[in-house]
């Protein structure tokens, strides 16, 4: 017991003696820090001062605190910087209080919990820890005033409220209500086009927020009592044993209740699942028809289901059909388990045709008037049955026309023989020359006048045509007018041709269509450009599924982003995007993102015939491997203007290979002798290269030997151990096949692991490898339950990188890259106006620098003004945005061309931008409008770090802005920037006397003459050389071989 009292008196003893020994430590500590100005209540953005010392080197750091009533505590920012030993410093610091904090509740700023305190505190620390510890010796604290959540002022929201929303707001404004929650789920809002392939729609839903309903729900998933509904327009029948329409797959991708699907008679299969595992299923009793807008509906009342179908054309009565199944077993729903997909997916095909609005009734079933049924106001918009109804009766006609001018042409003919299209025709359609109308008669109206042109063309060629022939001639013969008019006036006139040709099946001529209606070249409508982009993705036409992706991502008018439709299109394109490198041709070429306004870039273009070419030619044959190398590469995927010549590449690739024992050169010669791709298949040639390349270390060749025995040779261990070896080298196929070996199960006793997978798919993405990227956007599409939540938005992102890589993409950039090179500014408007409208950065911006400069002056200027605005303003959504973009986008705001007026703060946003990277004009046309008055935020500011000068004169932050602009590296920029620093100087010193003025305008002025003398001649100087470089191919006669390696 004594002890123990002793060991008591000893630790108290400790505590009292480091108690006065931190105090000691904390008297003799220059470590300080004060608050100069503190807030006395939270605001939304507030400038506050530290003053702060240390002795060592250490950490500052500034905290805010708020306490609940439920006695919680939440840290609402924390900051830190450095500090270094010496006198006392002042640092102005930015804070951000939270709006729930600053302003009262509103439409937008949710209830928060009762504060009871707010603490602003502040600590030296040796330790960037989010406390203070023990070598906190200077620390600060300021209480701050909070008002209740009804005391504080109301926010100035810069977003306009919908009518409807304004309205709930002015009437229940005042009351505070339980968040609602919605108990009929959406599953598809808009219109899919489908192409009857495993890709569609995926959603999951979450459980309610509010506990009485997810009781409900929880109840319910052994007794459903729910609806579905979804619009389908049928085009084509069912050709596998089963379609998707709708259906749920659990967490065990198992299908689950419901699912919905069509067979190949065109009956509906309904299958549920029970509880113990078992599923049930039935089988409508009708079939749907083709070619109308339908209905079906189902209804989910325990053990019973009701499938319902009601089909219209929009002008007769409804086609009514049902049927009803008790099922023996008990029927289990949790719509929270797993997800749901609308359309194809993973396991099966989806129809051909298109899907509209789907609905999800969690815990009601309502009420169908089926005899009043319209289909939803989107799907009467965009008409896509009115399109098919029409198209069809004028393909009837294109027969006919067809049957009369090739039976013609056979009549003259000595043989007079009739080929088995015409006959058919004509033996289905007697007498169709002879008809009420005749198709000359229907043929002879202008709008059709070019169609019966091109069909007596083909008729005279060939003897005999089919319509598909005939809209692909029609195709081509609009694109020559285009080419040889050259203006906008002719694209009316040619709209109606392009639309007969993309009826009779030519979807580019869809796709020229939709851009047109987008764009406003001719009279804008969006729904007719969505309309004929639904059309032509149905055909899986590729540009037109990369708008339609672009389309549901970003969003346009009537058009709401849903990143969910927009993966269903982008996957689909980066699939094919996938499997048409697998197959290169010369339709195919490679994807560059060259922009219009980069002059050394554009230089650089090359073809054929090209002096840089056949100087890249004569250094590889003098064995430069890198000009070998270049050479290949342009031939084999069509770079830099030249023309894919895969059999040319090839012998490029076999002679670095052999003559120059080079290990890229090596690689690359054994693909495509395991491919087989422009020379015949030789896989033991193939791989004694591979292992060539693999004694220098080249990780390529490392994984092509791994996929050499695990194709060739099935050794799995062989190929996993040469892919962990060259995955260590950050190769990204590598990390790729791992993945696919994890995935699968195939890896050297392991099971399958689909969390490995994605951590090799994600790592392979991240190298730049496009099947990674693929793979990994279809794990966040769907998510991995308990390791993988699922990022729509990211899957999204990923699938938009590997489809824009497409080779047919690429061939539609380079053609109006030639057009522009070529002086054809008409022609690259189009080809980029393609492109640009498949979300293509690089093409939205050339869209809208060519509009921007308007050569010939053929763009209406209100055209130019919104093409710019349209464009540039796409391209900035980049991830990577060109601060040309930015500072052009700055200069519509500012010169009143976006909402009627001037919006310096949007265009101070856009120059900050183009500051950040360094873009001189940034920083010019900042300086600029601080000239005219315009004070810059404490944000903006700081996000420049230049916050110091928040509080600074004009004059101040005009010469720190002007310096930032001459410091940027930039010649051209350099003496401007220079002279508006002088005169920012000069305004400071007219607040000095006058001769002290006199003194300093002279000094002035000599200076900015020695600097203009100074930088004309190096200016001179530098076109000087860079013009002798340009003309150097062309005058040099024979270089020698040492300056030749050199220039390469």
């Amino acid at each position: 017991m004594g002890q123990f009292q002793w060991n008591r008196c000893w630790l108290g003893l400790q505590v009292i003696l480091s108690v006065l020994a931190s105090m000691c430590l904390n008297q003799d500590s220059s470590d300080t820090i004060m608050f100069l100005n503190p807030p006395e209540v939270p605001e939304s953005a507030y400038p506050i001062q530290v003053q702060y010392s240390c002795k060592e080197p250490s950490m500052v750091h500034l905290q805010g605190l708020v306490s609940f009533d439920s006695g919680s505590t939440l840290m609402i920012f924390h900051r830190w910087w450095r500090c270094v030993p010496g006198p006392h410093r002042i640092r102005l610091v930015l804070l951000h209080f939270p709006d729930w904090l600053v302003y009262q509740p509103d439409w937008s700023i949710q209830v928060s919990s009762w504060v009871l305190t707010c603490l602003l505190r502040g600590w030296v620390s040796k330790s960037a820890a989010a406390e203070p510890d023990r070598s906190s010796f200077a620390r600060t604290m300021v209480p701050l005033n909070v008002q209740s959540p009804l005391g504080r002022p109301f926010k100035q929201h810069r977003l306009c409220l919908r009518w409807d929303t304004e309205m709930h707001w002015k009437v229940f404004g005042g009351r505070w209500q339980c968040p609602k929650e919605n108990e009929v789920a959406t599953l598809l809002s808009s219109l899919y086009g489908s192409t009857g392939e495993h890709f569609g729609i995926t959603k999951t839903l979450q459980p309610y927020r509010n506990e009485m309903l997810e009781g409900l729900r929880l109840k319910a998933i052994s007794y459903p009592w729910c609806a579905f509904s979804m619009w389908v327009l049928l085009e084509e029948p069912c050709r596998d044993h089963l379609c998707g329409l709708l259906h749920h797959v659990d967490s065990q991708k198992e299908y689950a209740t419901p699912s919905l699907f069509l067979t190949r008679s065109g009956q509906i299969h309904v299958q549920l699942q029970g509880e113990n595992g078992l599923s049930s299923a039935f089988l409508s009793q009708f079939t749907v028809p083709l070619g109308l807008w339908c209905l079906i509906s189902l209804e989910l009342k325990g053990r019973m289901g009701n499938i319902t179908v009601a089909c219209t054309d929009g002008h007769k009565d409804p086609l009514v059909y049902s049927s009803e199944h008790i099922f023996s077993i008990a029927v289990k729903l949790d719509d929270t388990d797993g997800y749901f997909v609308v359309g194809g997916g993973k396991f099966i095909k989806g129809i051909k045709g298109f899907y509209g609005p789907t609905m999800y009734y969690r815990s009601r079933i309502p009420s169908l008037n089926l005899p009043d049924l319209q289909v939803p106001q989107l799907v009467r918009m965009v008409n896509v049955s009115g399109w098919i109804q029409t198209c069809k009766e004028f393909k009837l006609k294109v027969d006919h026309k067809i049957a009369d001018s090739c039976s013609a042409v056979t009549a003259k003919r000595p043989d007079n023989s009739i080929d088995v299209y015409t006959e058919l025709i004509l033996k289905n359609n007697p007498g169709s020359t002879r008809a009420e109308c005749s198709s000359s008669e229907t043929f002879s109206k202008p709008l059709r006048r070019m169609v019966a042109q091109v069909i007596k063309i083909l008729c005279d060629k060939y003897g005999t045509v089919d319509p598909a022939a005939v809209g692909r001639a029609l195709y081509a013969a609009v694109l020559r007018k285009l080419i040889r008019h050259g203006s906008v006036e002719v694209i009316n006139r040619l709209m109606a041709p392009l639309l007969q040709a993309g009826c009779l099946g030519d979807n580019r001529a869809l796709h020229l269509s939709s851009v047109f209606h987008s764009s406003g070249l001719v009279k804008k409508q969006p729904y007719k450009a969505w309309q004929l982009s639904l059309l032509a993705a149905q055909k899986d036409c590729r540009l037109a599924l990369l708008r339609l992706g672009n389309l549901h991502h970003v969003g346009d008018q009537g058009v709401p982003p849903d990143h969910d439709l927009s993966y269903a299109y982008y996957s689909n394109i980066a699939k094919q995007t996938s499997s048409d490198r697998l197959s290169p041709s010369s339709k195919q070429t490679f994807v560059e993102s060259i922009f219009l306004n980069d002059e050394d870039t554009l230089k650089a273009q090359t073809n054929e015939n090209d002096d840089i070419f056949h100087w890249l030619k004569l250094q590889a044959r003098n064995g430069v491997a890198d000009a070998e190398q270049a050479i290949a590469r342009m031939l084999f995927w069509g770079q830099q203007g030249v023309t894919s010549d895969i059999q040319t590449a090839v012998r490029h690739y076999e002679r670095g290979a052999t003559r120059l024992q080079n290990p890229v050169s090596m690689y690359d010669y054994a693909i495509v002798l395991l491919t087989g791709q422009g020379v015949p298949q030789d896989v033991p040639k193939a791989v004694t290269f591979l292992k060539k390349a693999m004694e220098q270390g080249f990780a390529p060749a490392i994984t092509a030997l791994g996929w050499y025995y695990e194709q060739f040779e099935r050794n799995y261990e062989r190929a996993a151990e040469l892919w962990e070896q060259a995955d260590l080298l950050g190769n990204p196929d590598a990390a790729m096949n791992l993945g696919v070996l994890h995935s699968q199960g195939l890896y050297p006793g392991q099971p399958v692991d689909k969390v490995k997978a994605y951590k090799y798919f994600l790592k392979s993405a991240q190298r730049g490898h496009l099947n990674g990227g693929i793979e990994l956007a279809e794990i966040w599409s769907r998510g991995i339950p308990g390791y993988v939540a699922r990022h729509p938005s990211s899957a999204v992102l990923w699938a938009k990188w590997a489809s824009e890589q497409n080779g047919y993409l690429g061939t539609v950039l380079r053609k109006g890259l030639n057009a522009y090179l070529k002086g054809n500014w008409f022609m690259a408007m189009i080809y980029y106006l393609m492109s640009a409208e498949c979300g293509f950065a690089a093409a939205q911006f050339n869209m809208a620098f060519l509009c921007e400069h308007n050569e010939g002056g053929s763009l209406n200027p209100a055209f130019v003004t919104q093409c710019m605005l349209r464009y540039y303003n796409l391209s900035i959504q980049s991830q990577y945005p060109a601060s040309y973009a930015l500072v052009k986008m700055g200069d519509l705001f500012y010169e009143e061309h976006t909402r009627g007026k001037r919006d310096l703060s949007d265009a101070a946003e856009m120059y900050k931008e183009a500051a950040l990277r360094n873009d001189p004009q940034g920083w010019y046309s900042l300086g600029l409008l601080v000239q005219e008055g315009e004070r810059l935020t404490a944000t903006l500011l700081s996000e420049l770090n230049l916050l110091q000068h928040y509080f600074s004169d004009k004059l101040t932050l005009l010469t720190t802005l002007y310096q930032r602009c001459r410091d940027s590296n930039s010649d051209e920029a350099h003496l401007p920037c220079t002279l508006a620093l002088l005169t920012s100087h000069l305004q400071s010193i007219q607040t000095l006397g006058r001769s002290t003025v006199k003194l300093l305008s002279a000094v002035a002025v000599a200076v900015a003459t020695l600097s203009f003398f100074r930088i004309i001649p190096a200016i001179l100087r530098q076109r000087s050389v860079s013009g002798q470089q340009n003309s150097a191919p062309s005058d040099a006669s024979q270089p020698t071989e040492q300056e030749e390696s050199s220039e390469v």
